[in-house]
């Protein structure tokens, strides 16, 4: 009997913990499997490698099931996932699309701008933006990126806004985050002691600085379950604020204004604008997809509940927003490989940041 997207979908959660972390597999999602270059009408869990090896070549424990309570394992190379940073010319207004980043990165691309609080932000990805978690809010954000030519402060362009953490392993989840809604601390005791350490840390010409973080209690039952899952994301995501609002063009380069949101479905066909790799479609393979993503710095993040599309981008490309064939805003890109593509779903970025289009 095939198998359908609910029952695959109610089997992943149980199966991914496992398939997830078998040596070489970066990413585990539903999709349709491939046969002799080709995809077929059949169903299954996708399990992609860094690279595929031989059986002969694996050990017992390395070997992936051929299929999970009847629902048929494919195994798809696609290298390794890695966050994709690079960088091109001056906009001013600037539409989505466009080479930007955070002063302290080569570029990014910006992704879309959207609402919060009646003002106008840059939506693009915390390692665009917030420089993988080691910025500061208020930080210059340049349009051109960096990389392009762009010059603190000649483009100084907006402000880092607020940022999603992205968490690492026994990192704790790494760097401050959020702006005036985010983690920041209402304790005017911390944020005197912060603002004095920072201030001192400036005059003797250091480049760290801290953020007072407000720090929920957990009840007690739920304190294993939140340490066991303490280094899962679900979006690489920031907001940057424009340092003037003229400078805003409310459509994306070469696709136009995009004014709805939209649910990414298994074989939907979608298109993006990227600083690096400019206009380019592709395809919706795989949903429900956990990954690793690796930043460099023998630093690799685990995401889960991802979309995953043919490769439509290179490094540069970051931040990009993810739009439907009739012009939906479905997600937003921020990793990939030589044959995939990794999105955000658009529903979770605008919840963790509560935001809206214009």
């Amino acid at each position: 009997m095939a198998a359908t997207i609910q029952t695959a979908r109610a089997l992943l959660p149980k199966a991914m913990p496992e398939l997830i972390n078998k040596p070489n597999v970066v990413a585990t999602g539903i999709g349709y499997k491939i046969v002799d270059g080709k995809i077929t009408n059949e169903l299954g869990i996708i399990c992609s490698v860094e690279i595929k090896k031989a059986k002969q070549s694996l050990s017992k424990s390395e070997l992936l099931p051929k299929s999970i309570q009847d629902i048929p394992i494919d195994v798809v190379p696609t290298g390794v996932i890695y966050a994709q940073n690079e960088a091109r010319s001056k906009h001013r207004p600037a539409p989505g699309g466009v080479s930007v980043g955070h002063f302290r990165i080569t570029a990014g691309t910006l992704g879309i701008w959207v609402k919060k609080n009646g003002k106008f932000y840059i939506l693009s990805n915390n390692h665009v933006l917030a420089n993988t978690n080691d910025a500061t809010v208020g930080d210059a954000i340049l349009q051109m990126g960096p990389t392009d030519g762009g010059r603190n402060p000649e483009e100084h362009f907006a402000k880092l806004s607020e940022f999603i953490p992205i968490k690492f392993p026994g990192s704790g989840g790494g760097g401050g985050g959020g702006g005036d809604d985010g983690g920041g601390s209402s304790c005017p005791i911390a944020n005197a002691v912060s603002g004095i350490l920072n201030a001192a840390a400036a005059v003797v010409g250091s480049e760290t600085r801290l953020q007072p973080m407000k720090v929920s209690a957990l009840p007690a039952a739920a304190s294993t379950t939140a340490a066991a899952q303490s280094s899962d994301n679900l979006v690489d995501a920031a907001l940057a604020e424009p340092l003037n609002q003229v400078d805003v063009k409310n459509e994306i380069l070469n696709i136009g204004q995009v004014t709805q949101t939209g649910q990414a479905t298994l074989g939907m066909g979608v298109k993006k604008m990227g600083r690096t790799t400019g206009f380019t479609t592709g395809n919706i393979t795989q949903i429900d997809v956990t990954t690793k993503v690796n930043y460099g710095a023998n630093r690799v993040a685990t995401f889960n509940d991802q979309l995953l599309a043919t490769p439509m981008s290179q490094g540069g490309d970051s931040g990009s927003a993810v739009v439907s064939d009739d012009n939906r805003l479905v997600g937003l890109l921020f990793a990939g490989s030589t044959n995939s593509t990794i999105i955000n779903p658009i529903q979770t970025v605008f919840s963790a940041l509560n935001i809206s289009l214009p």
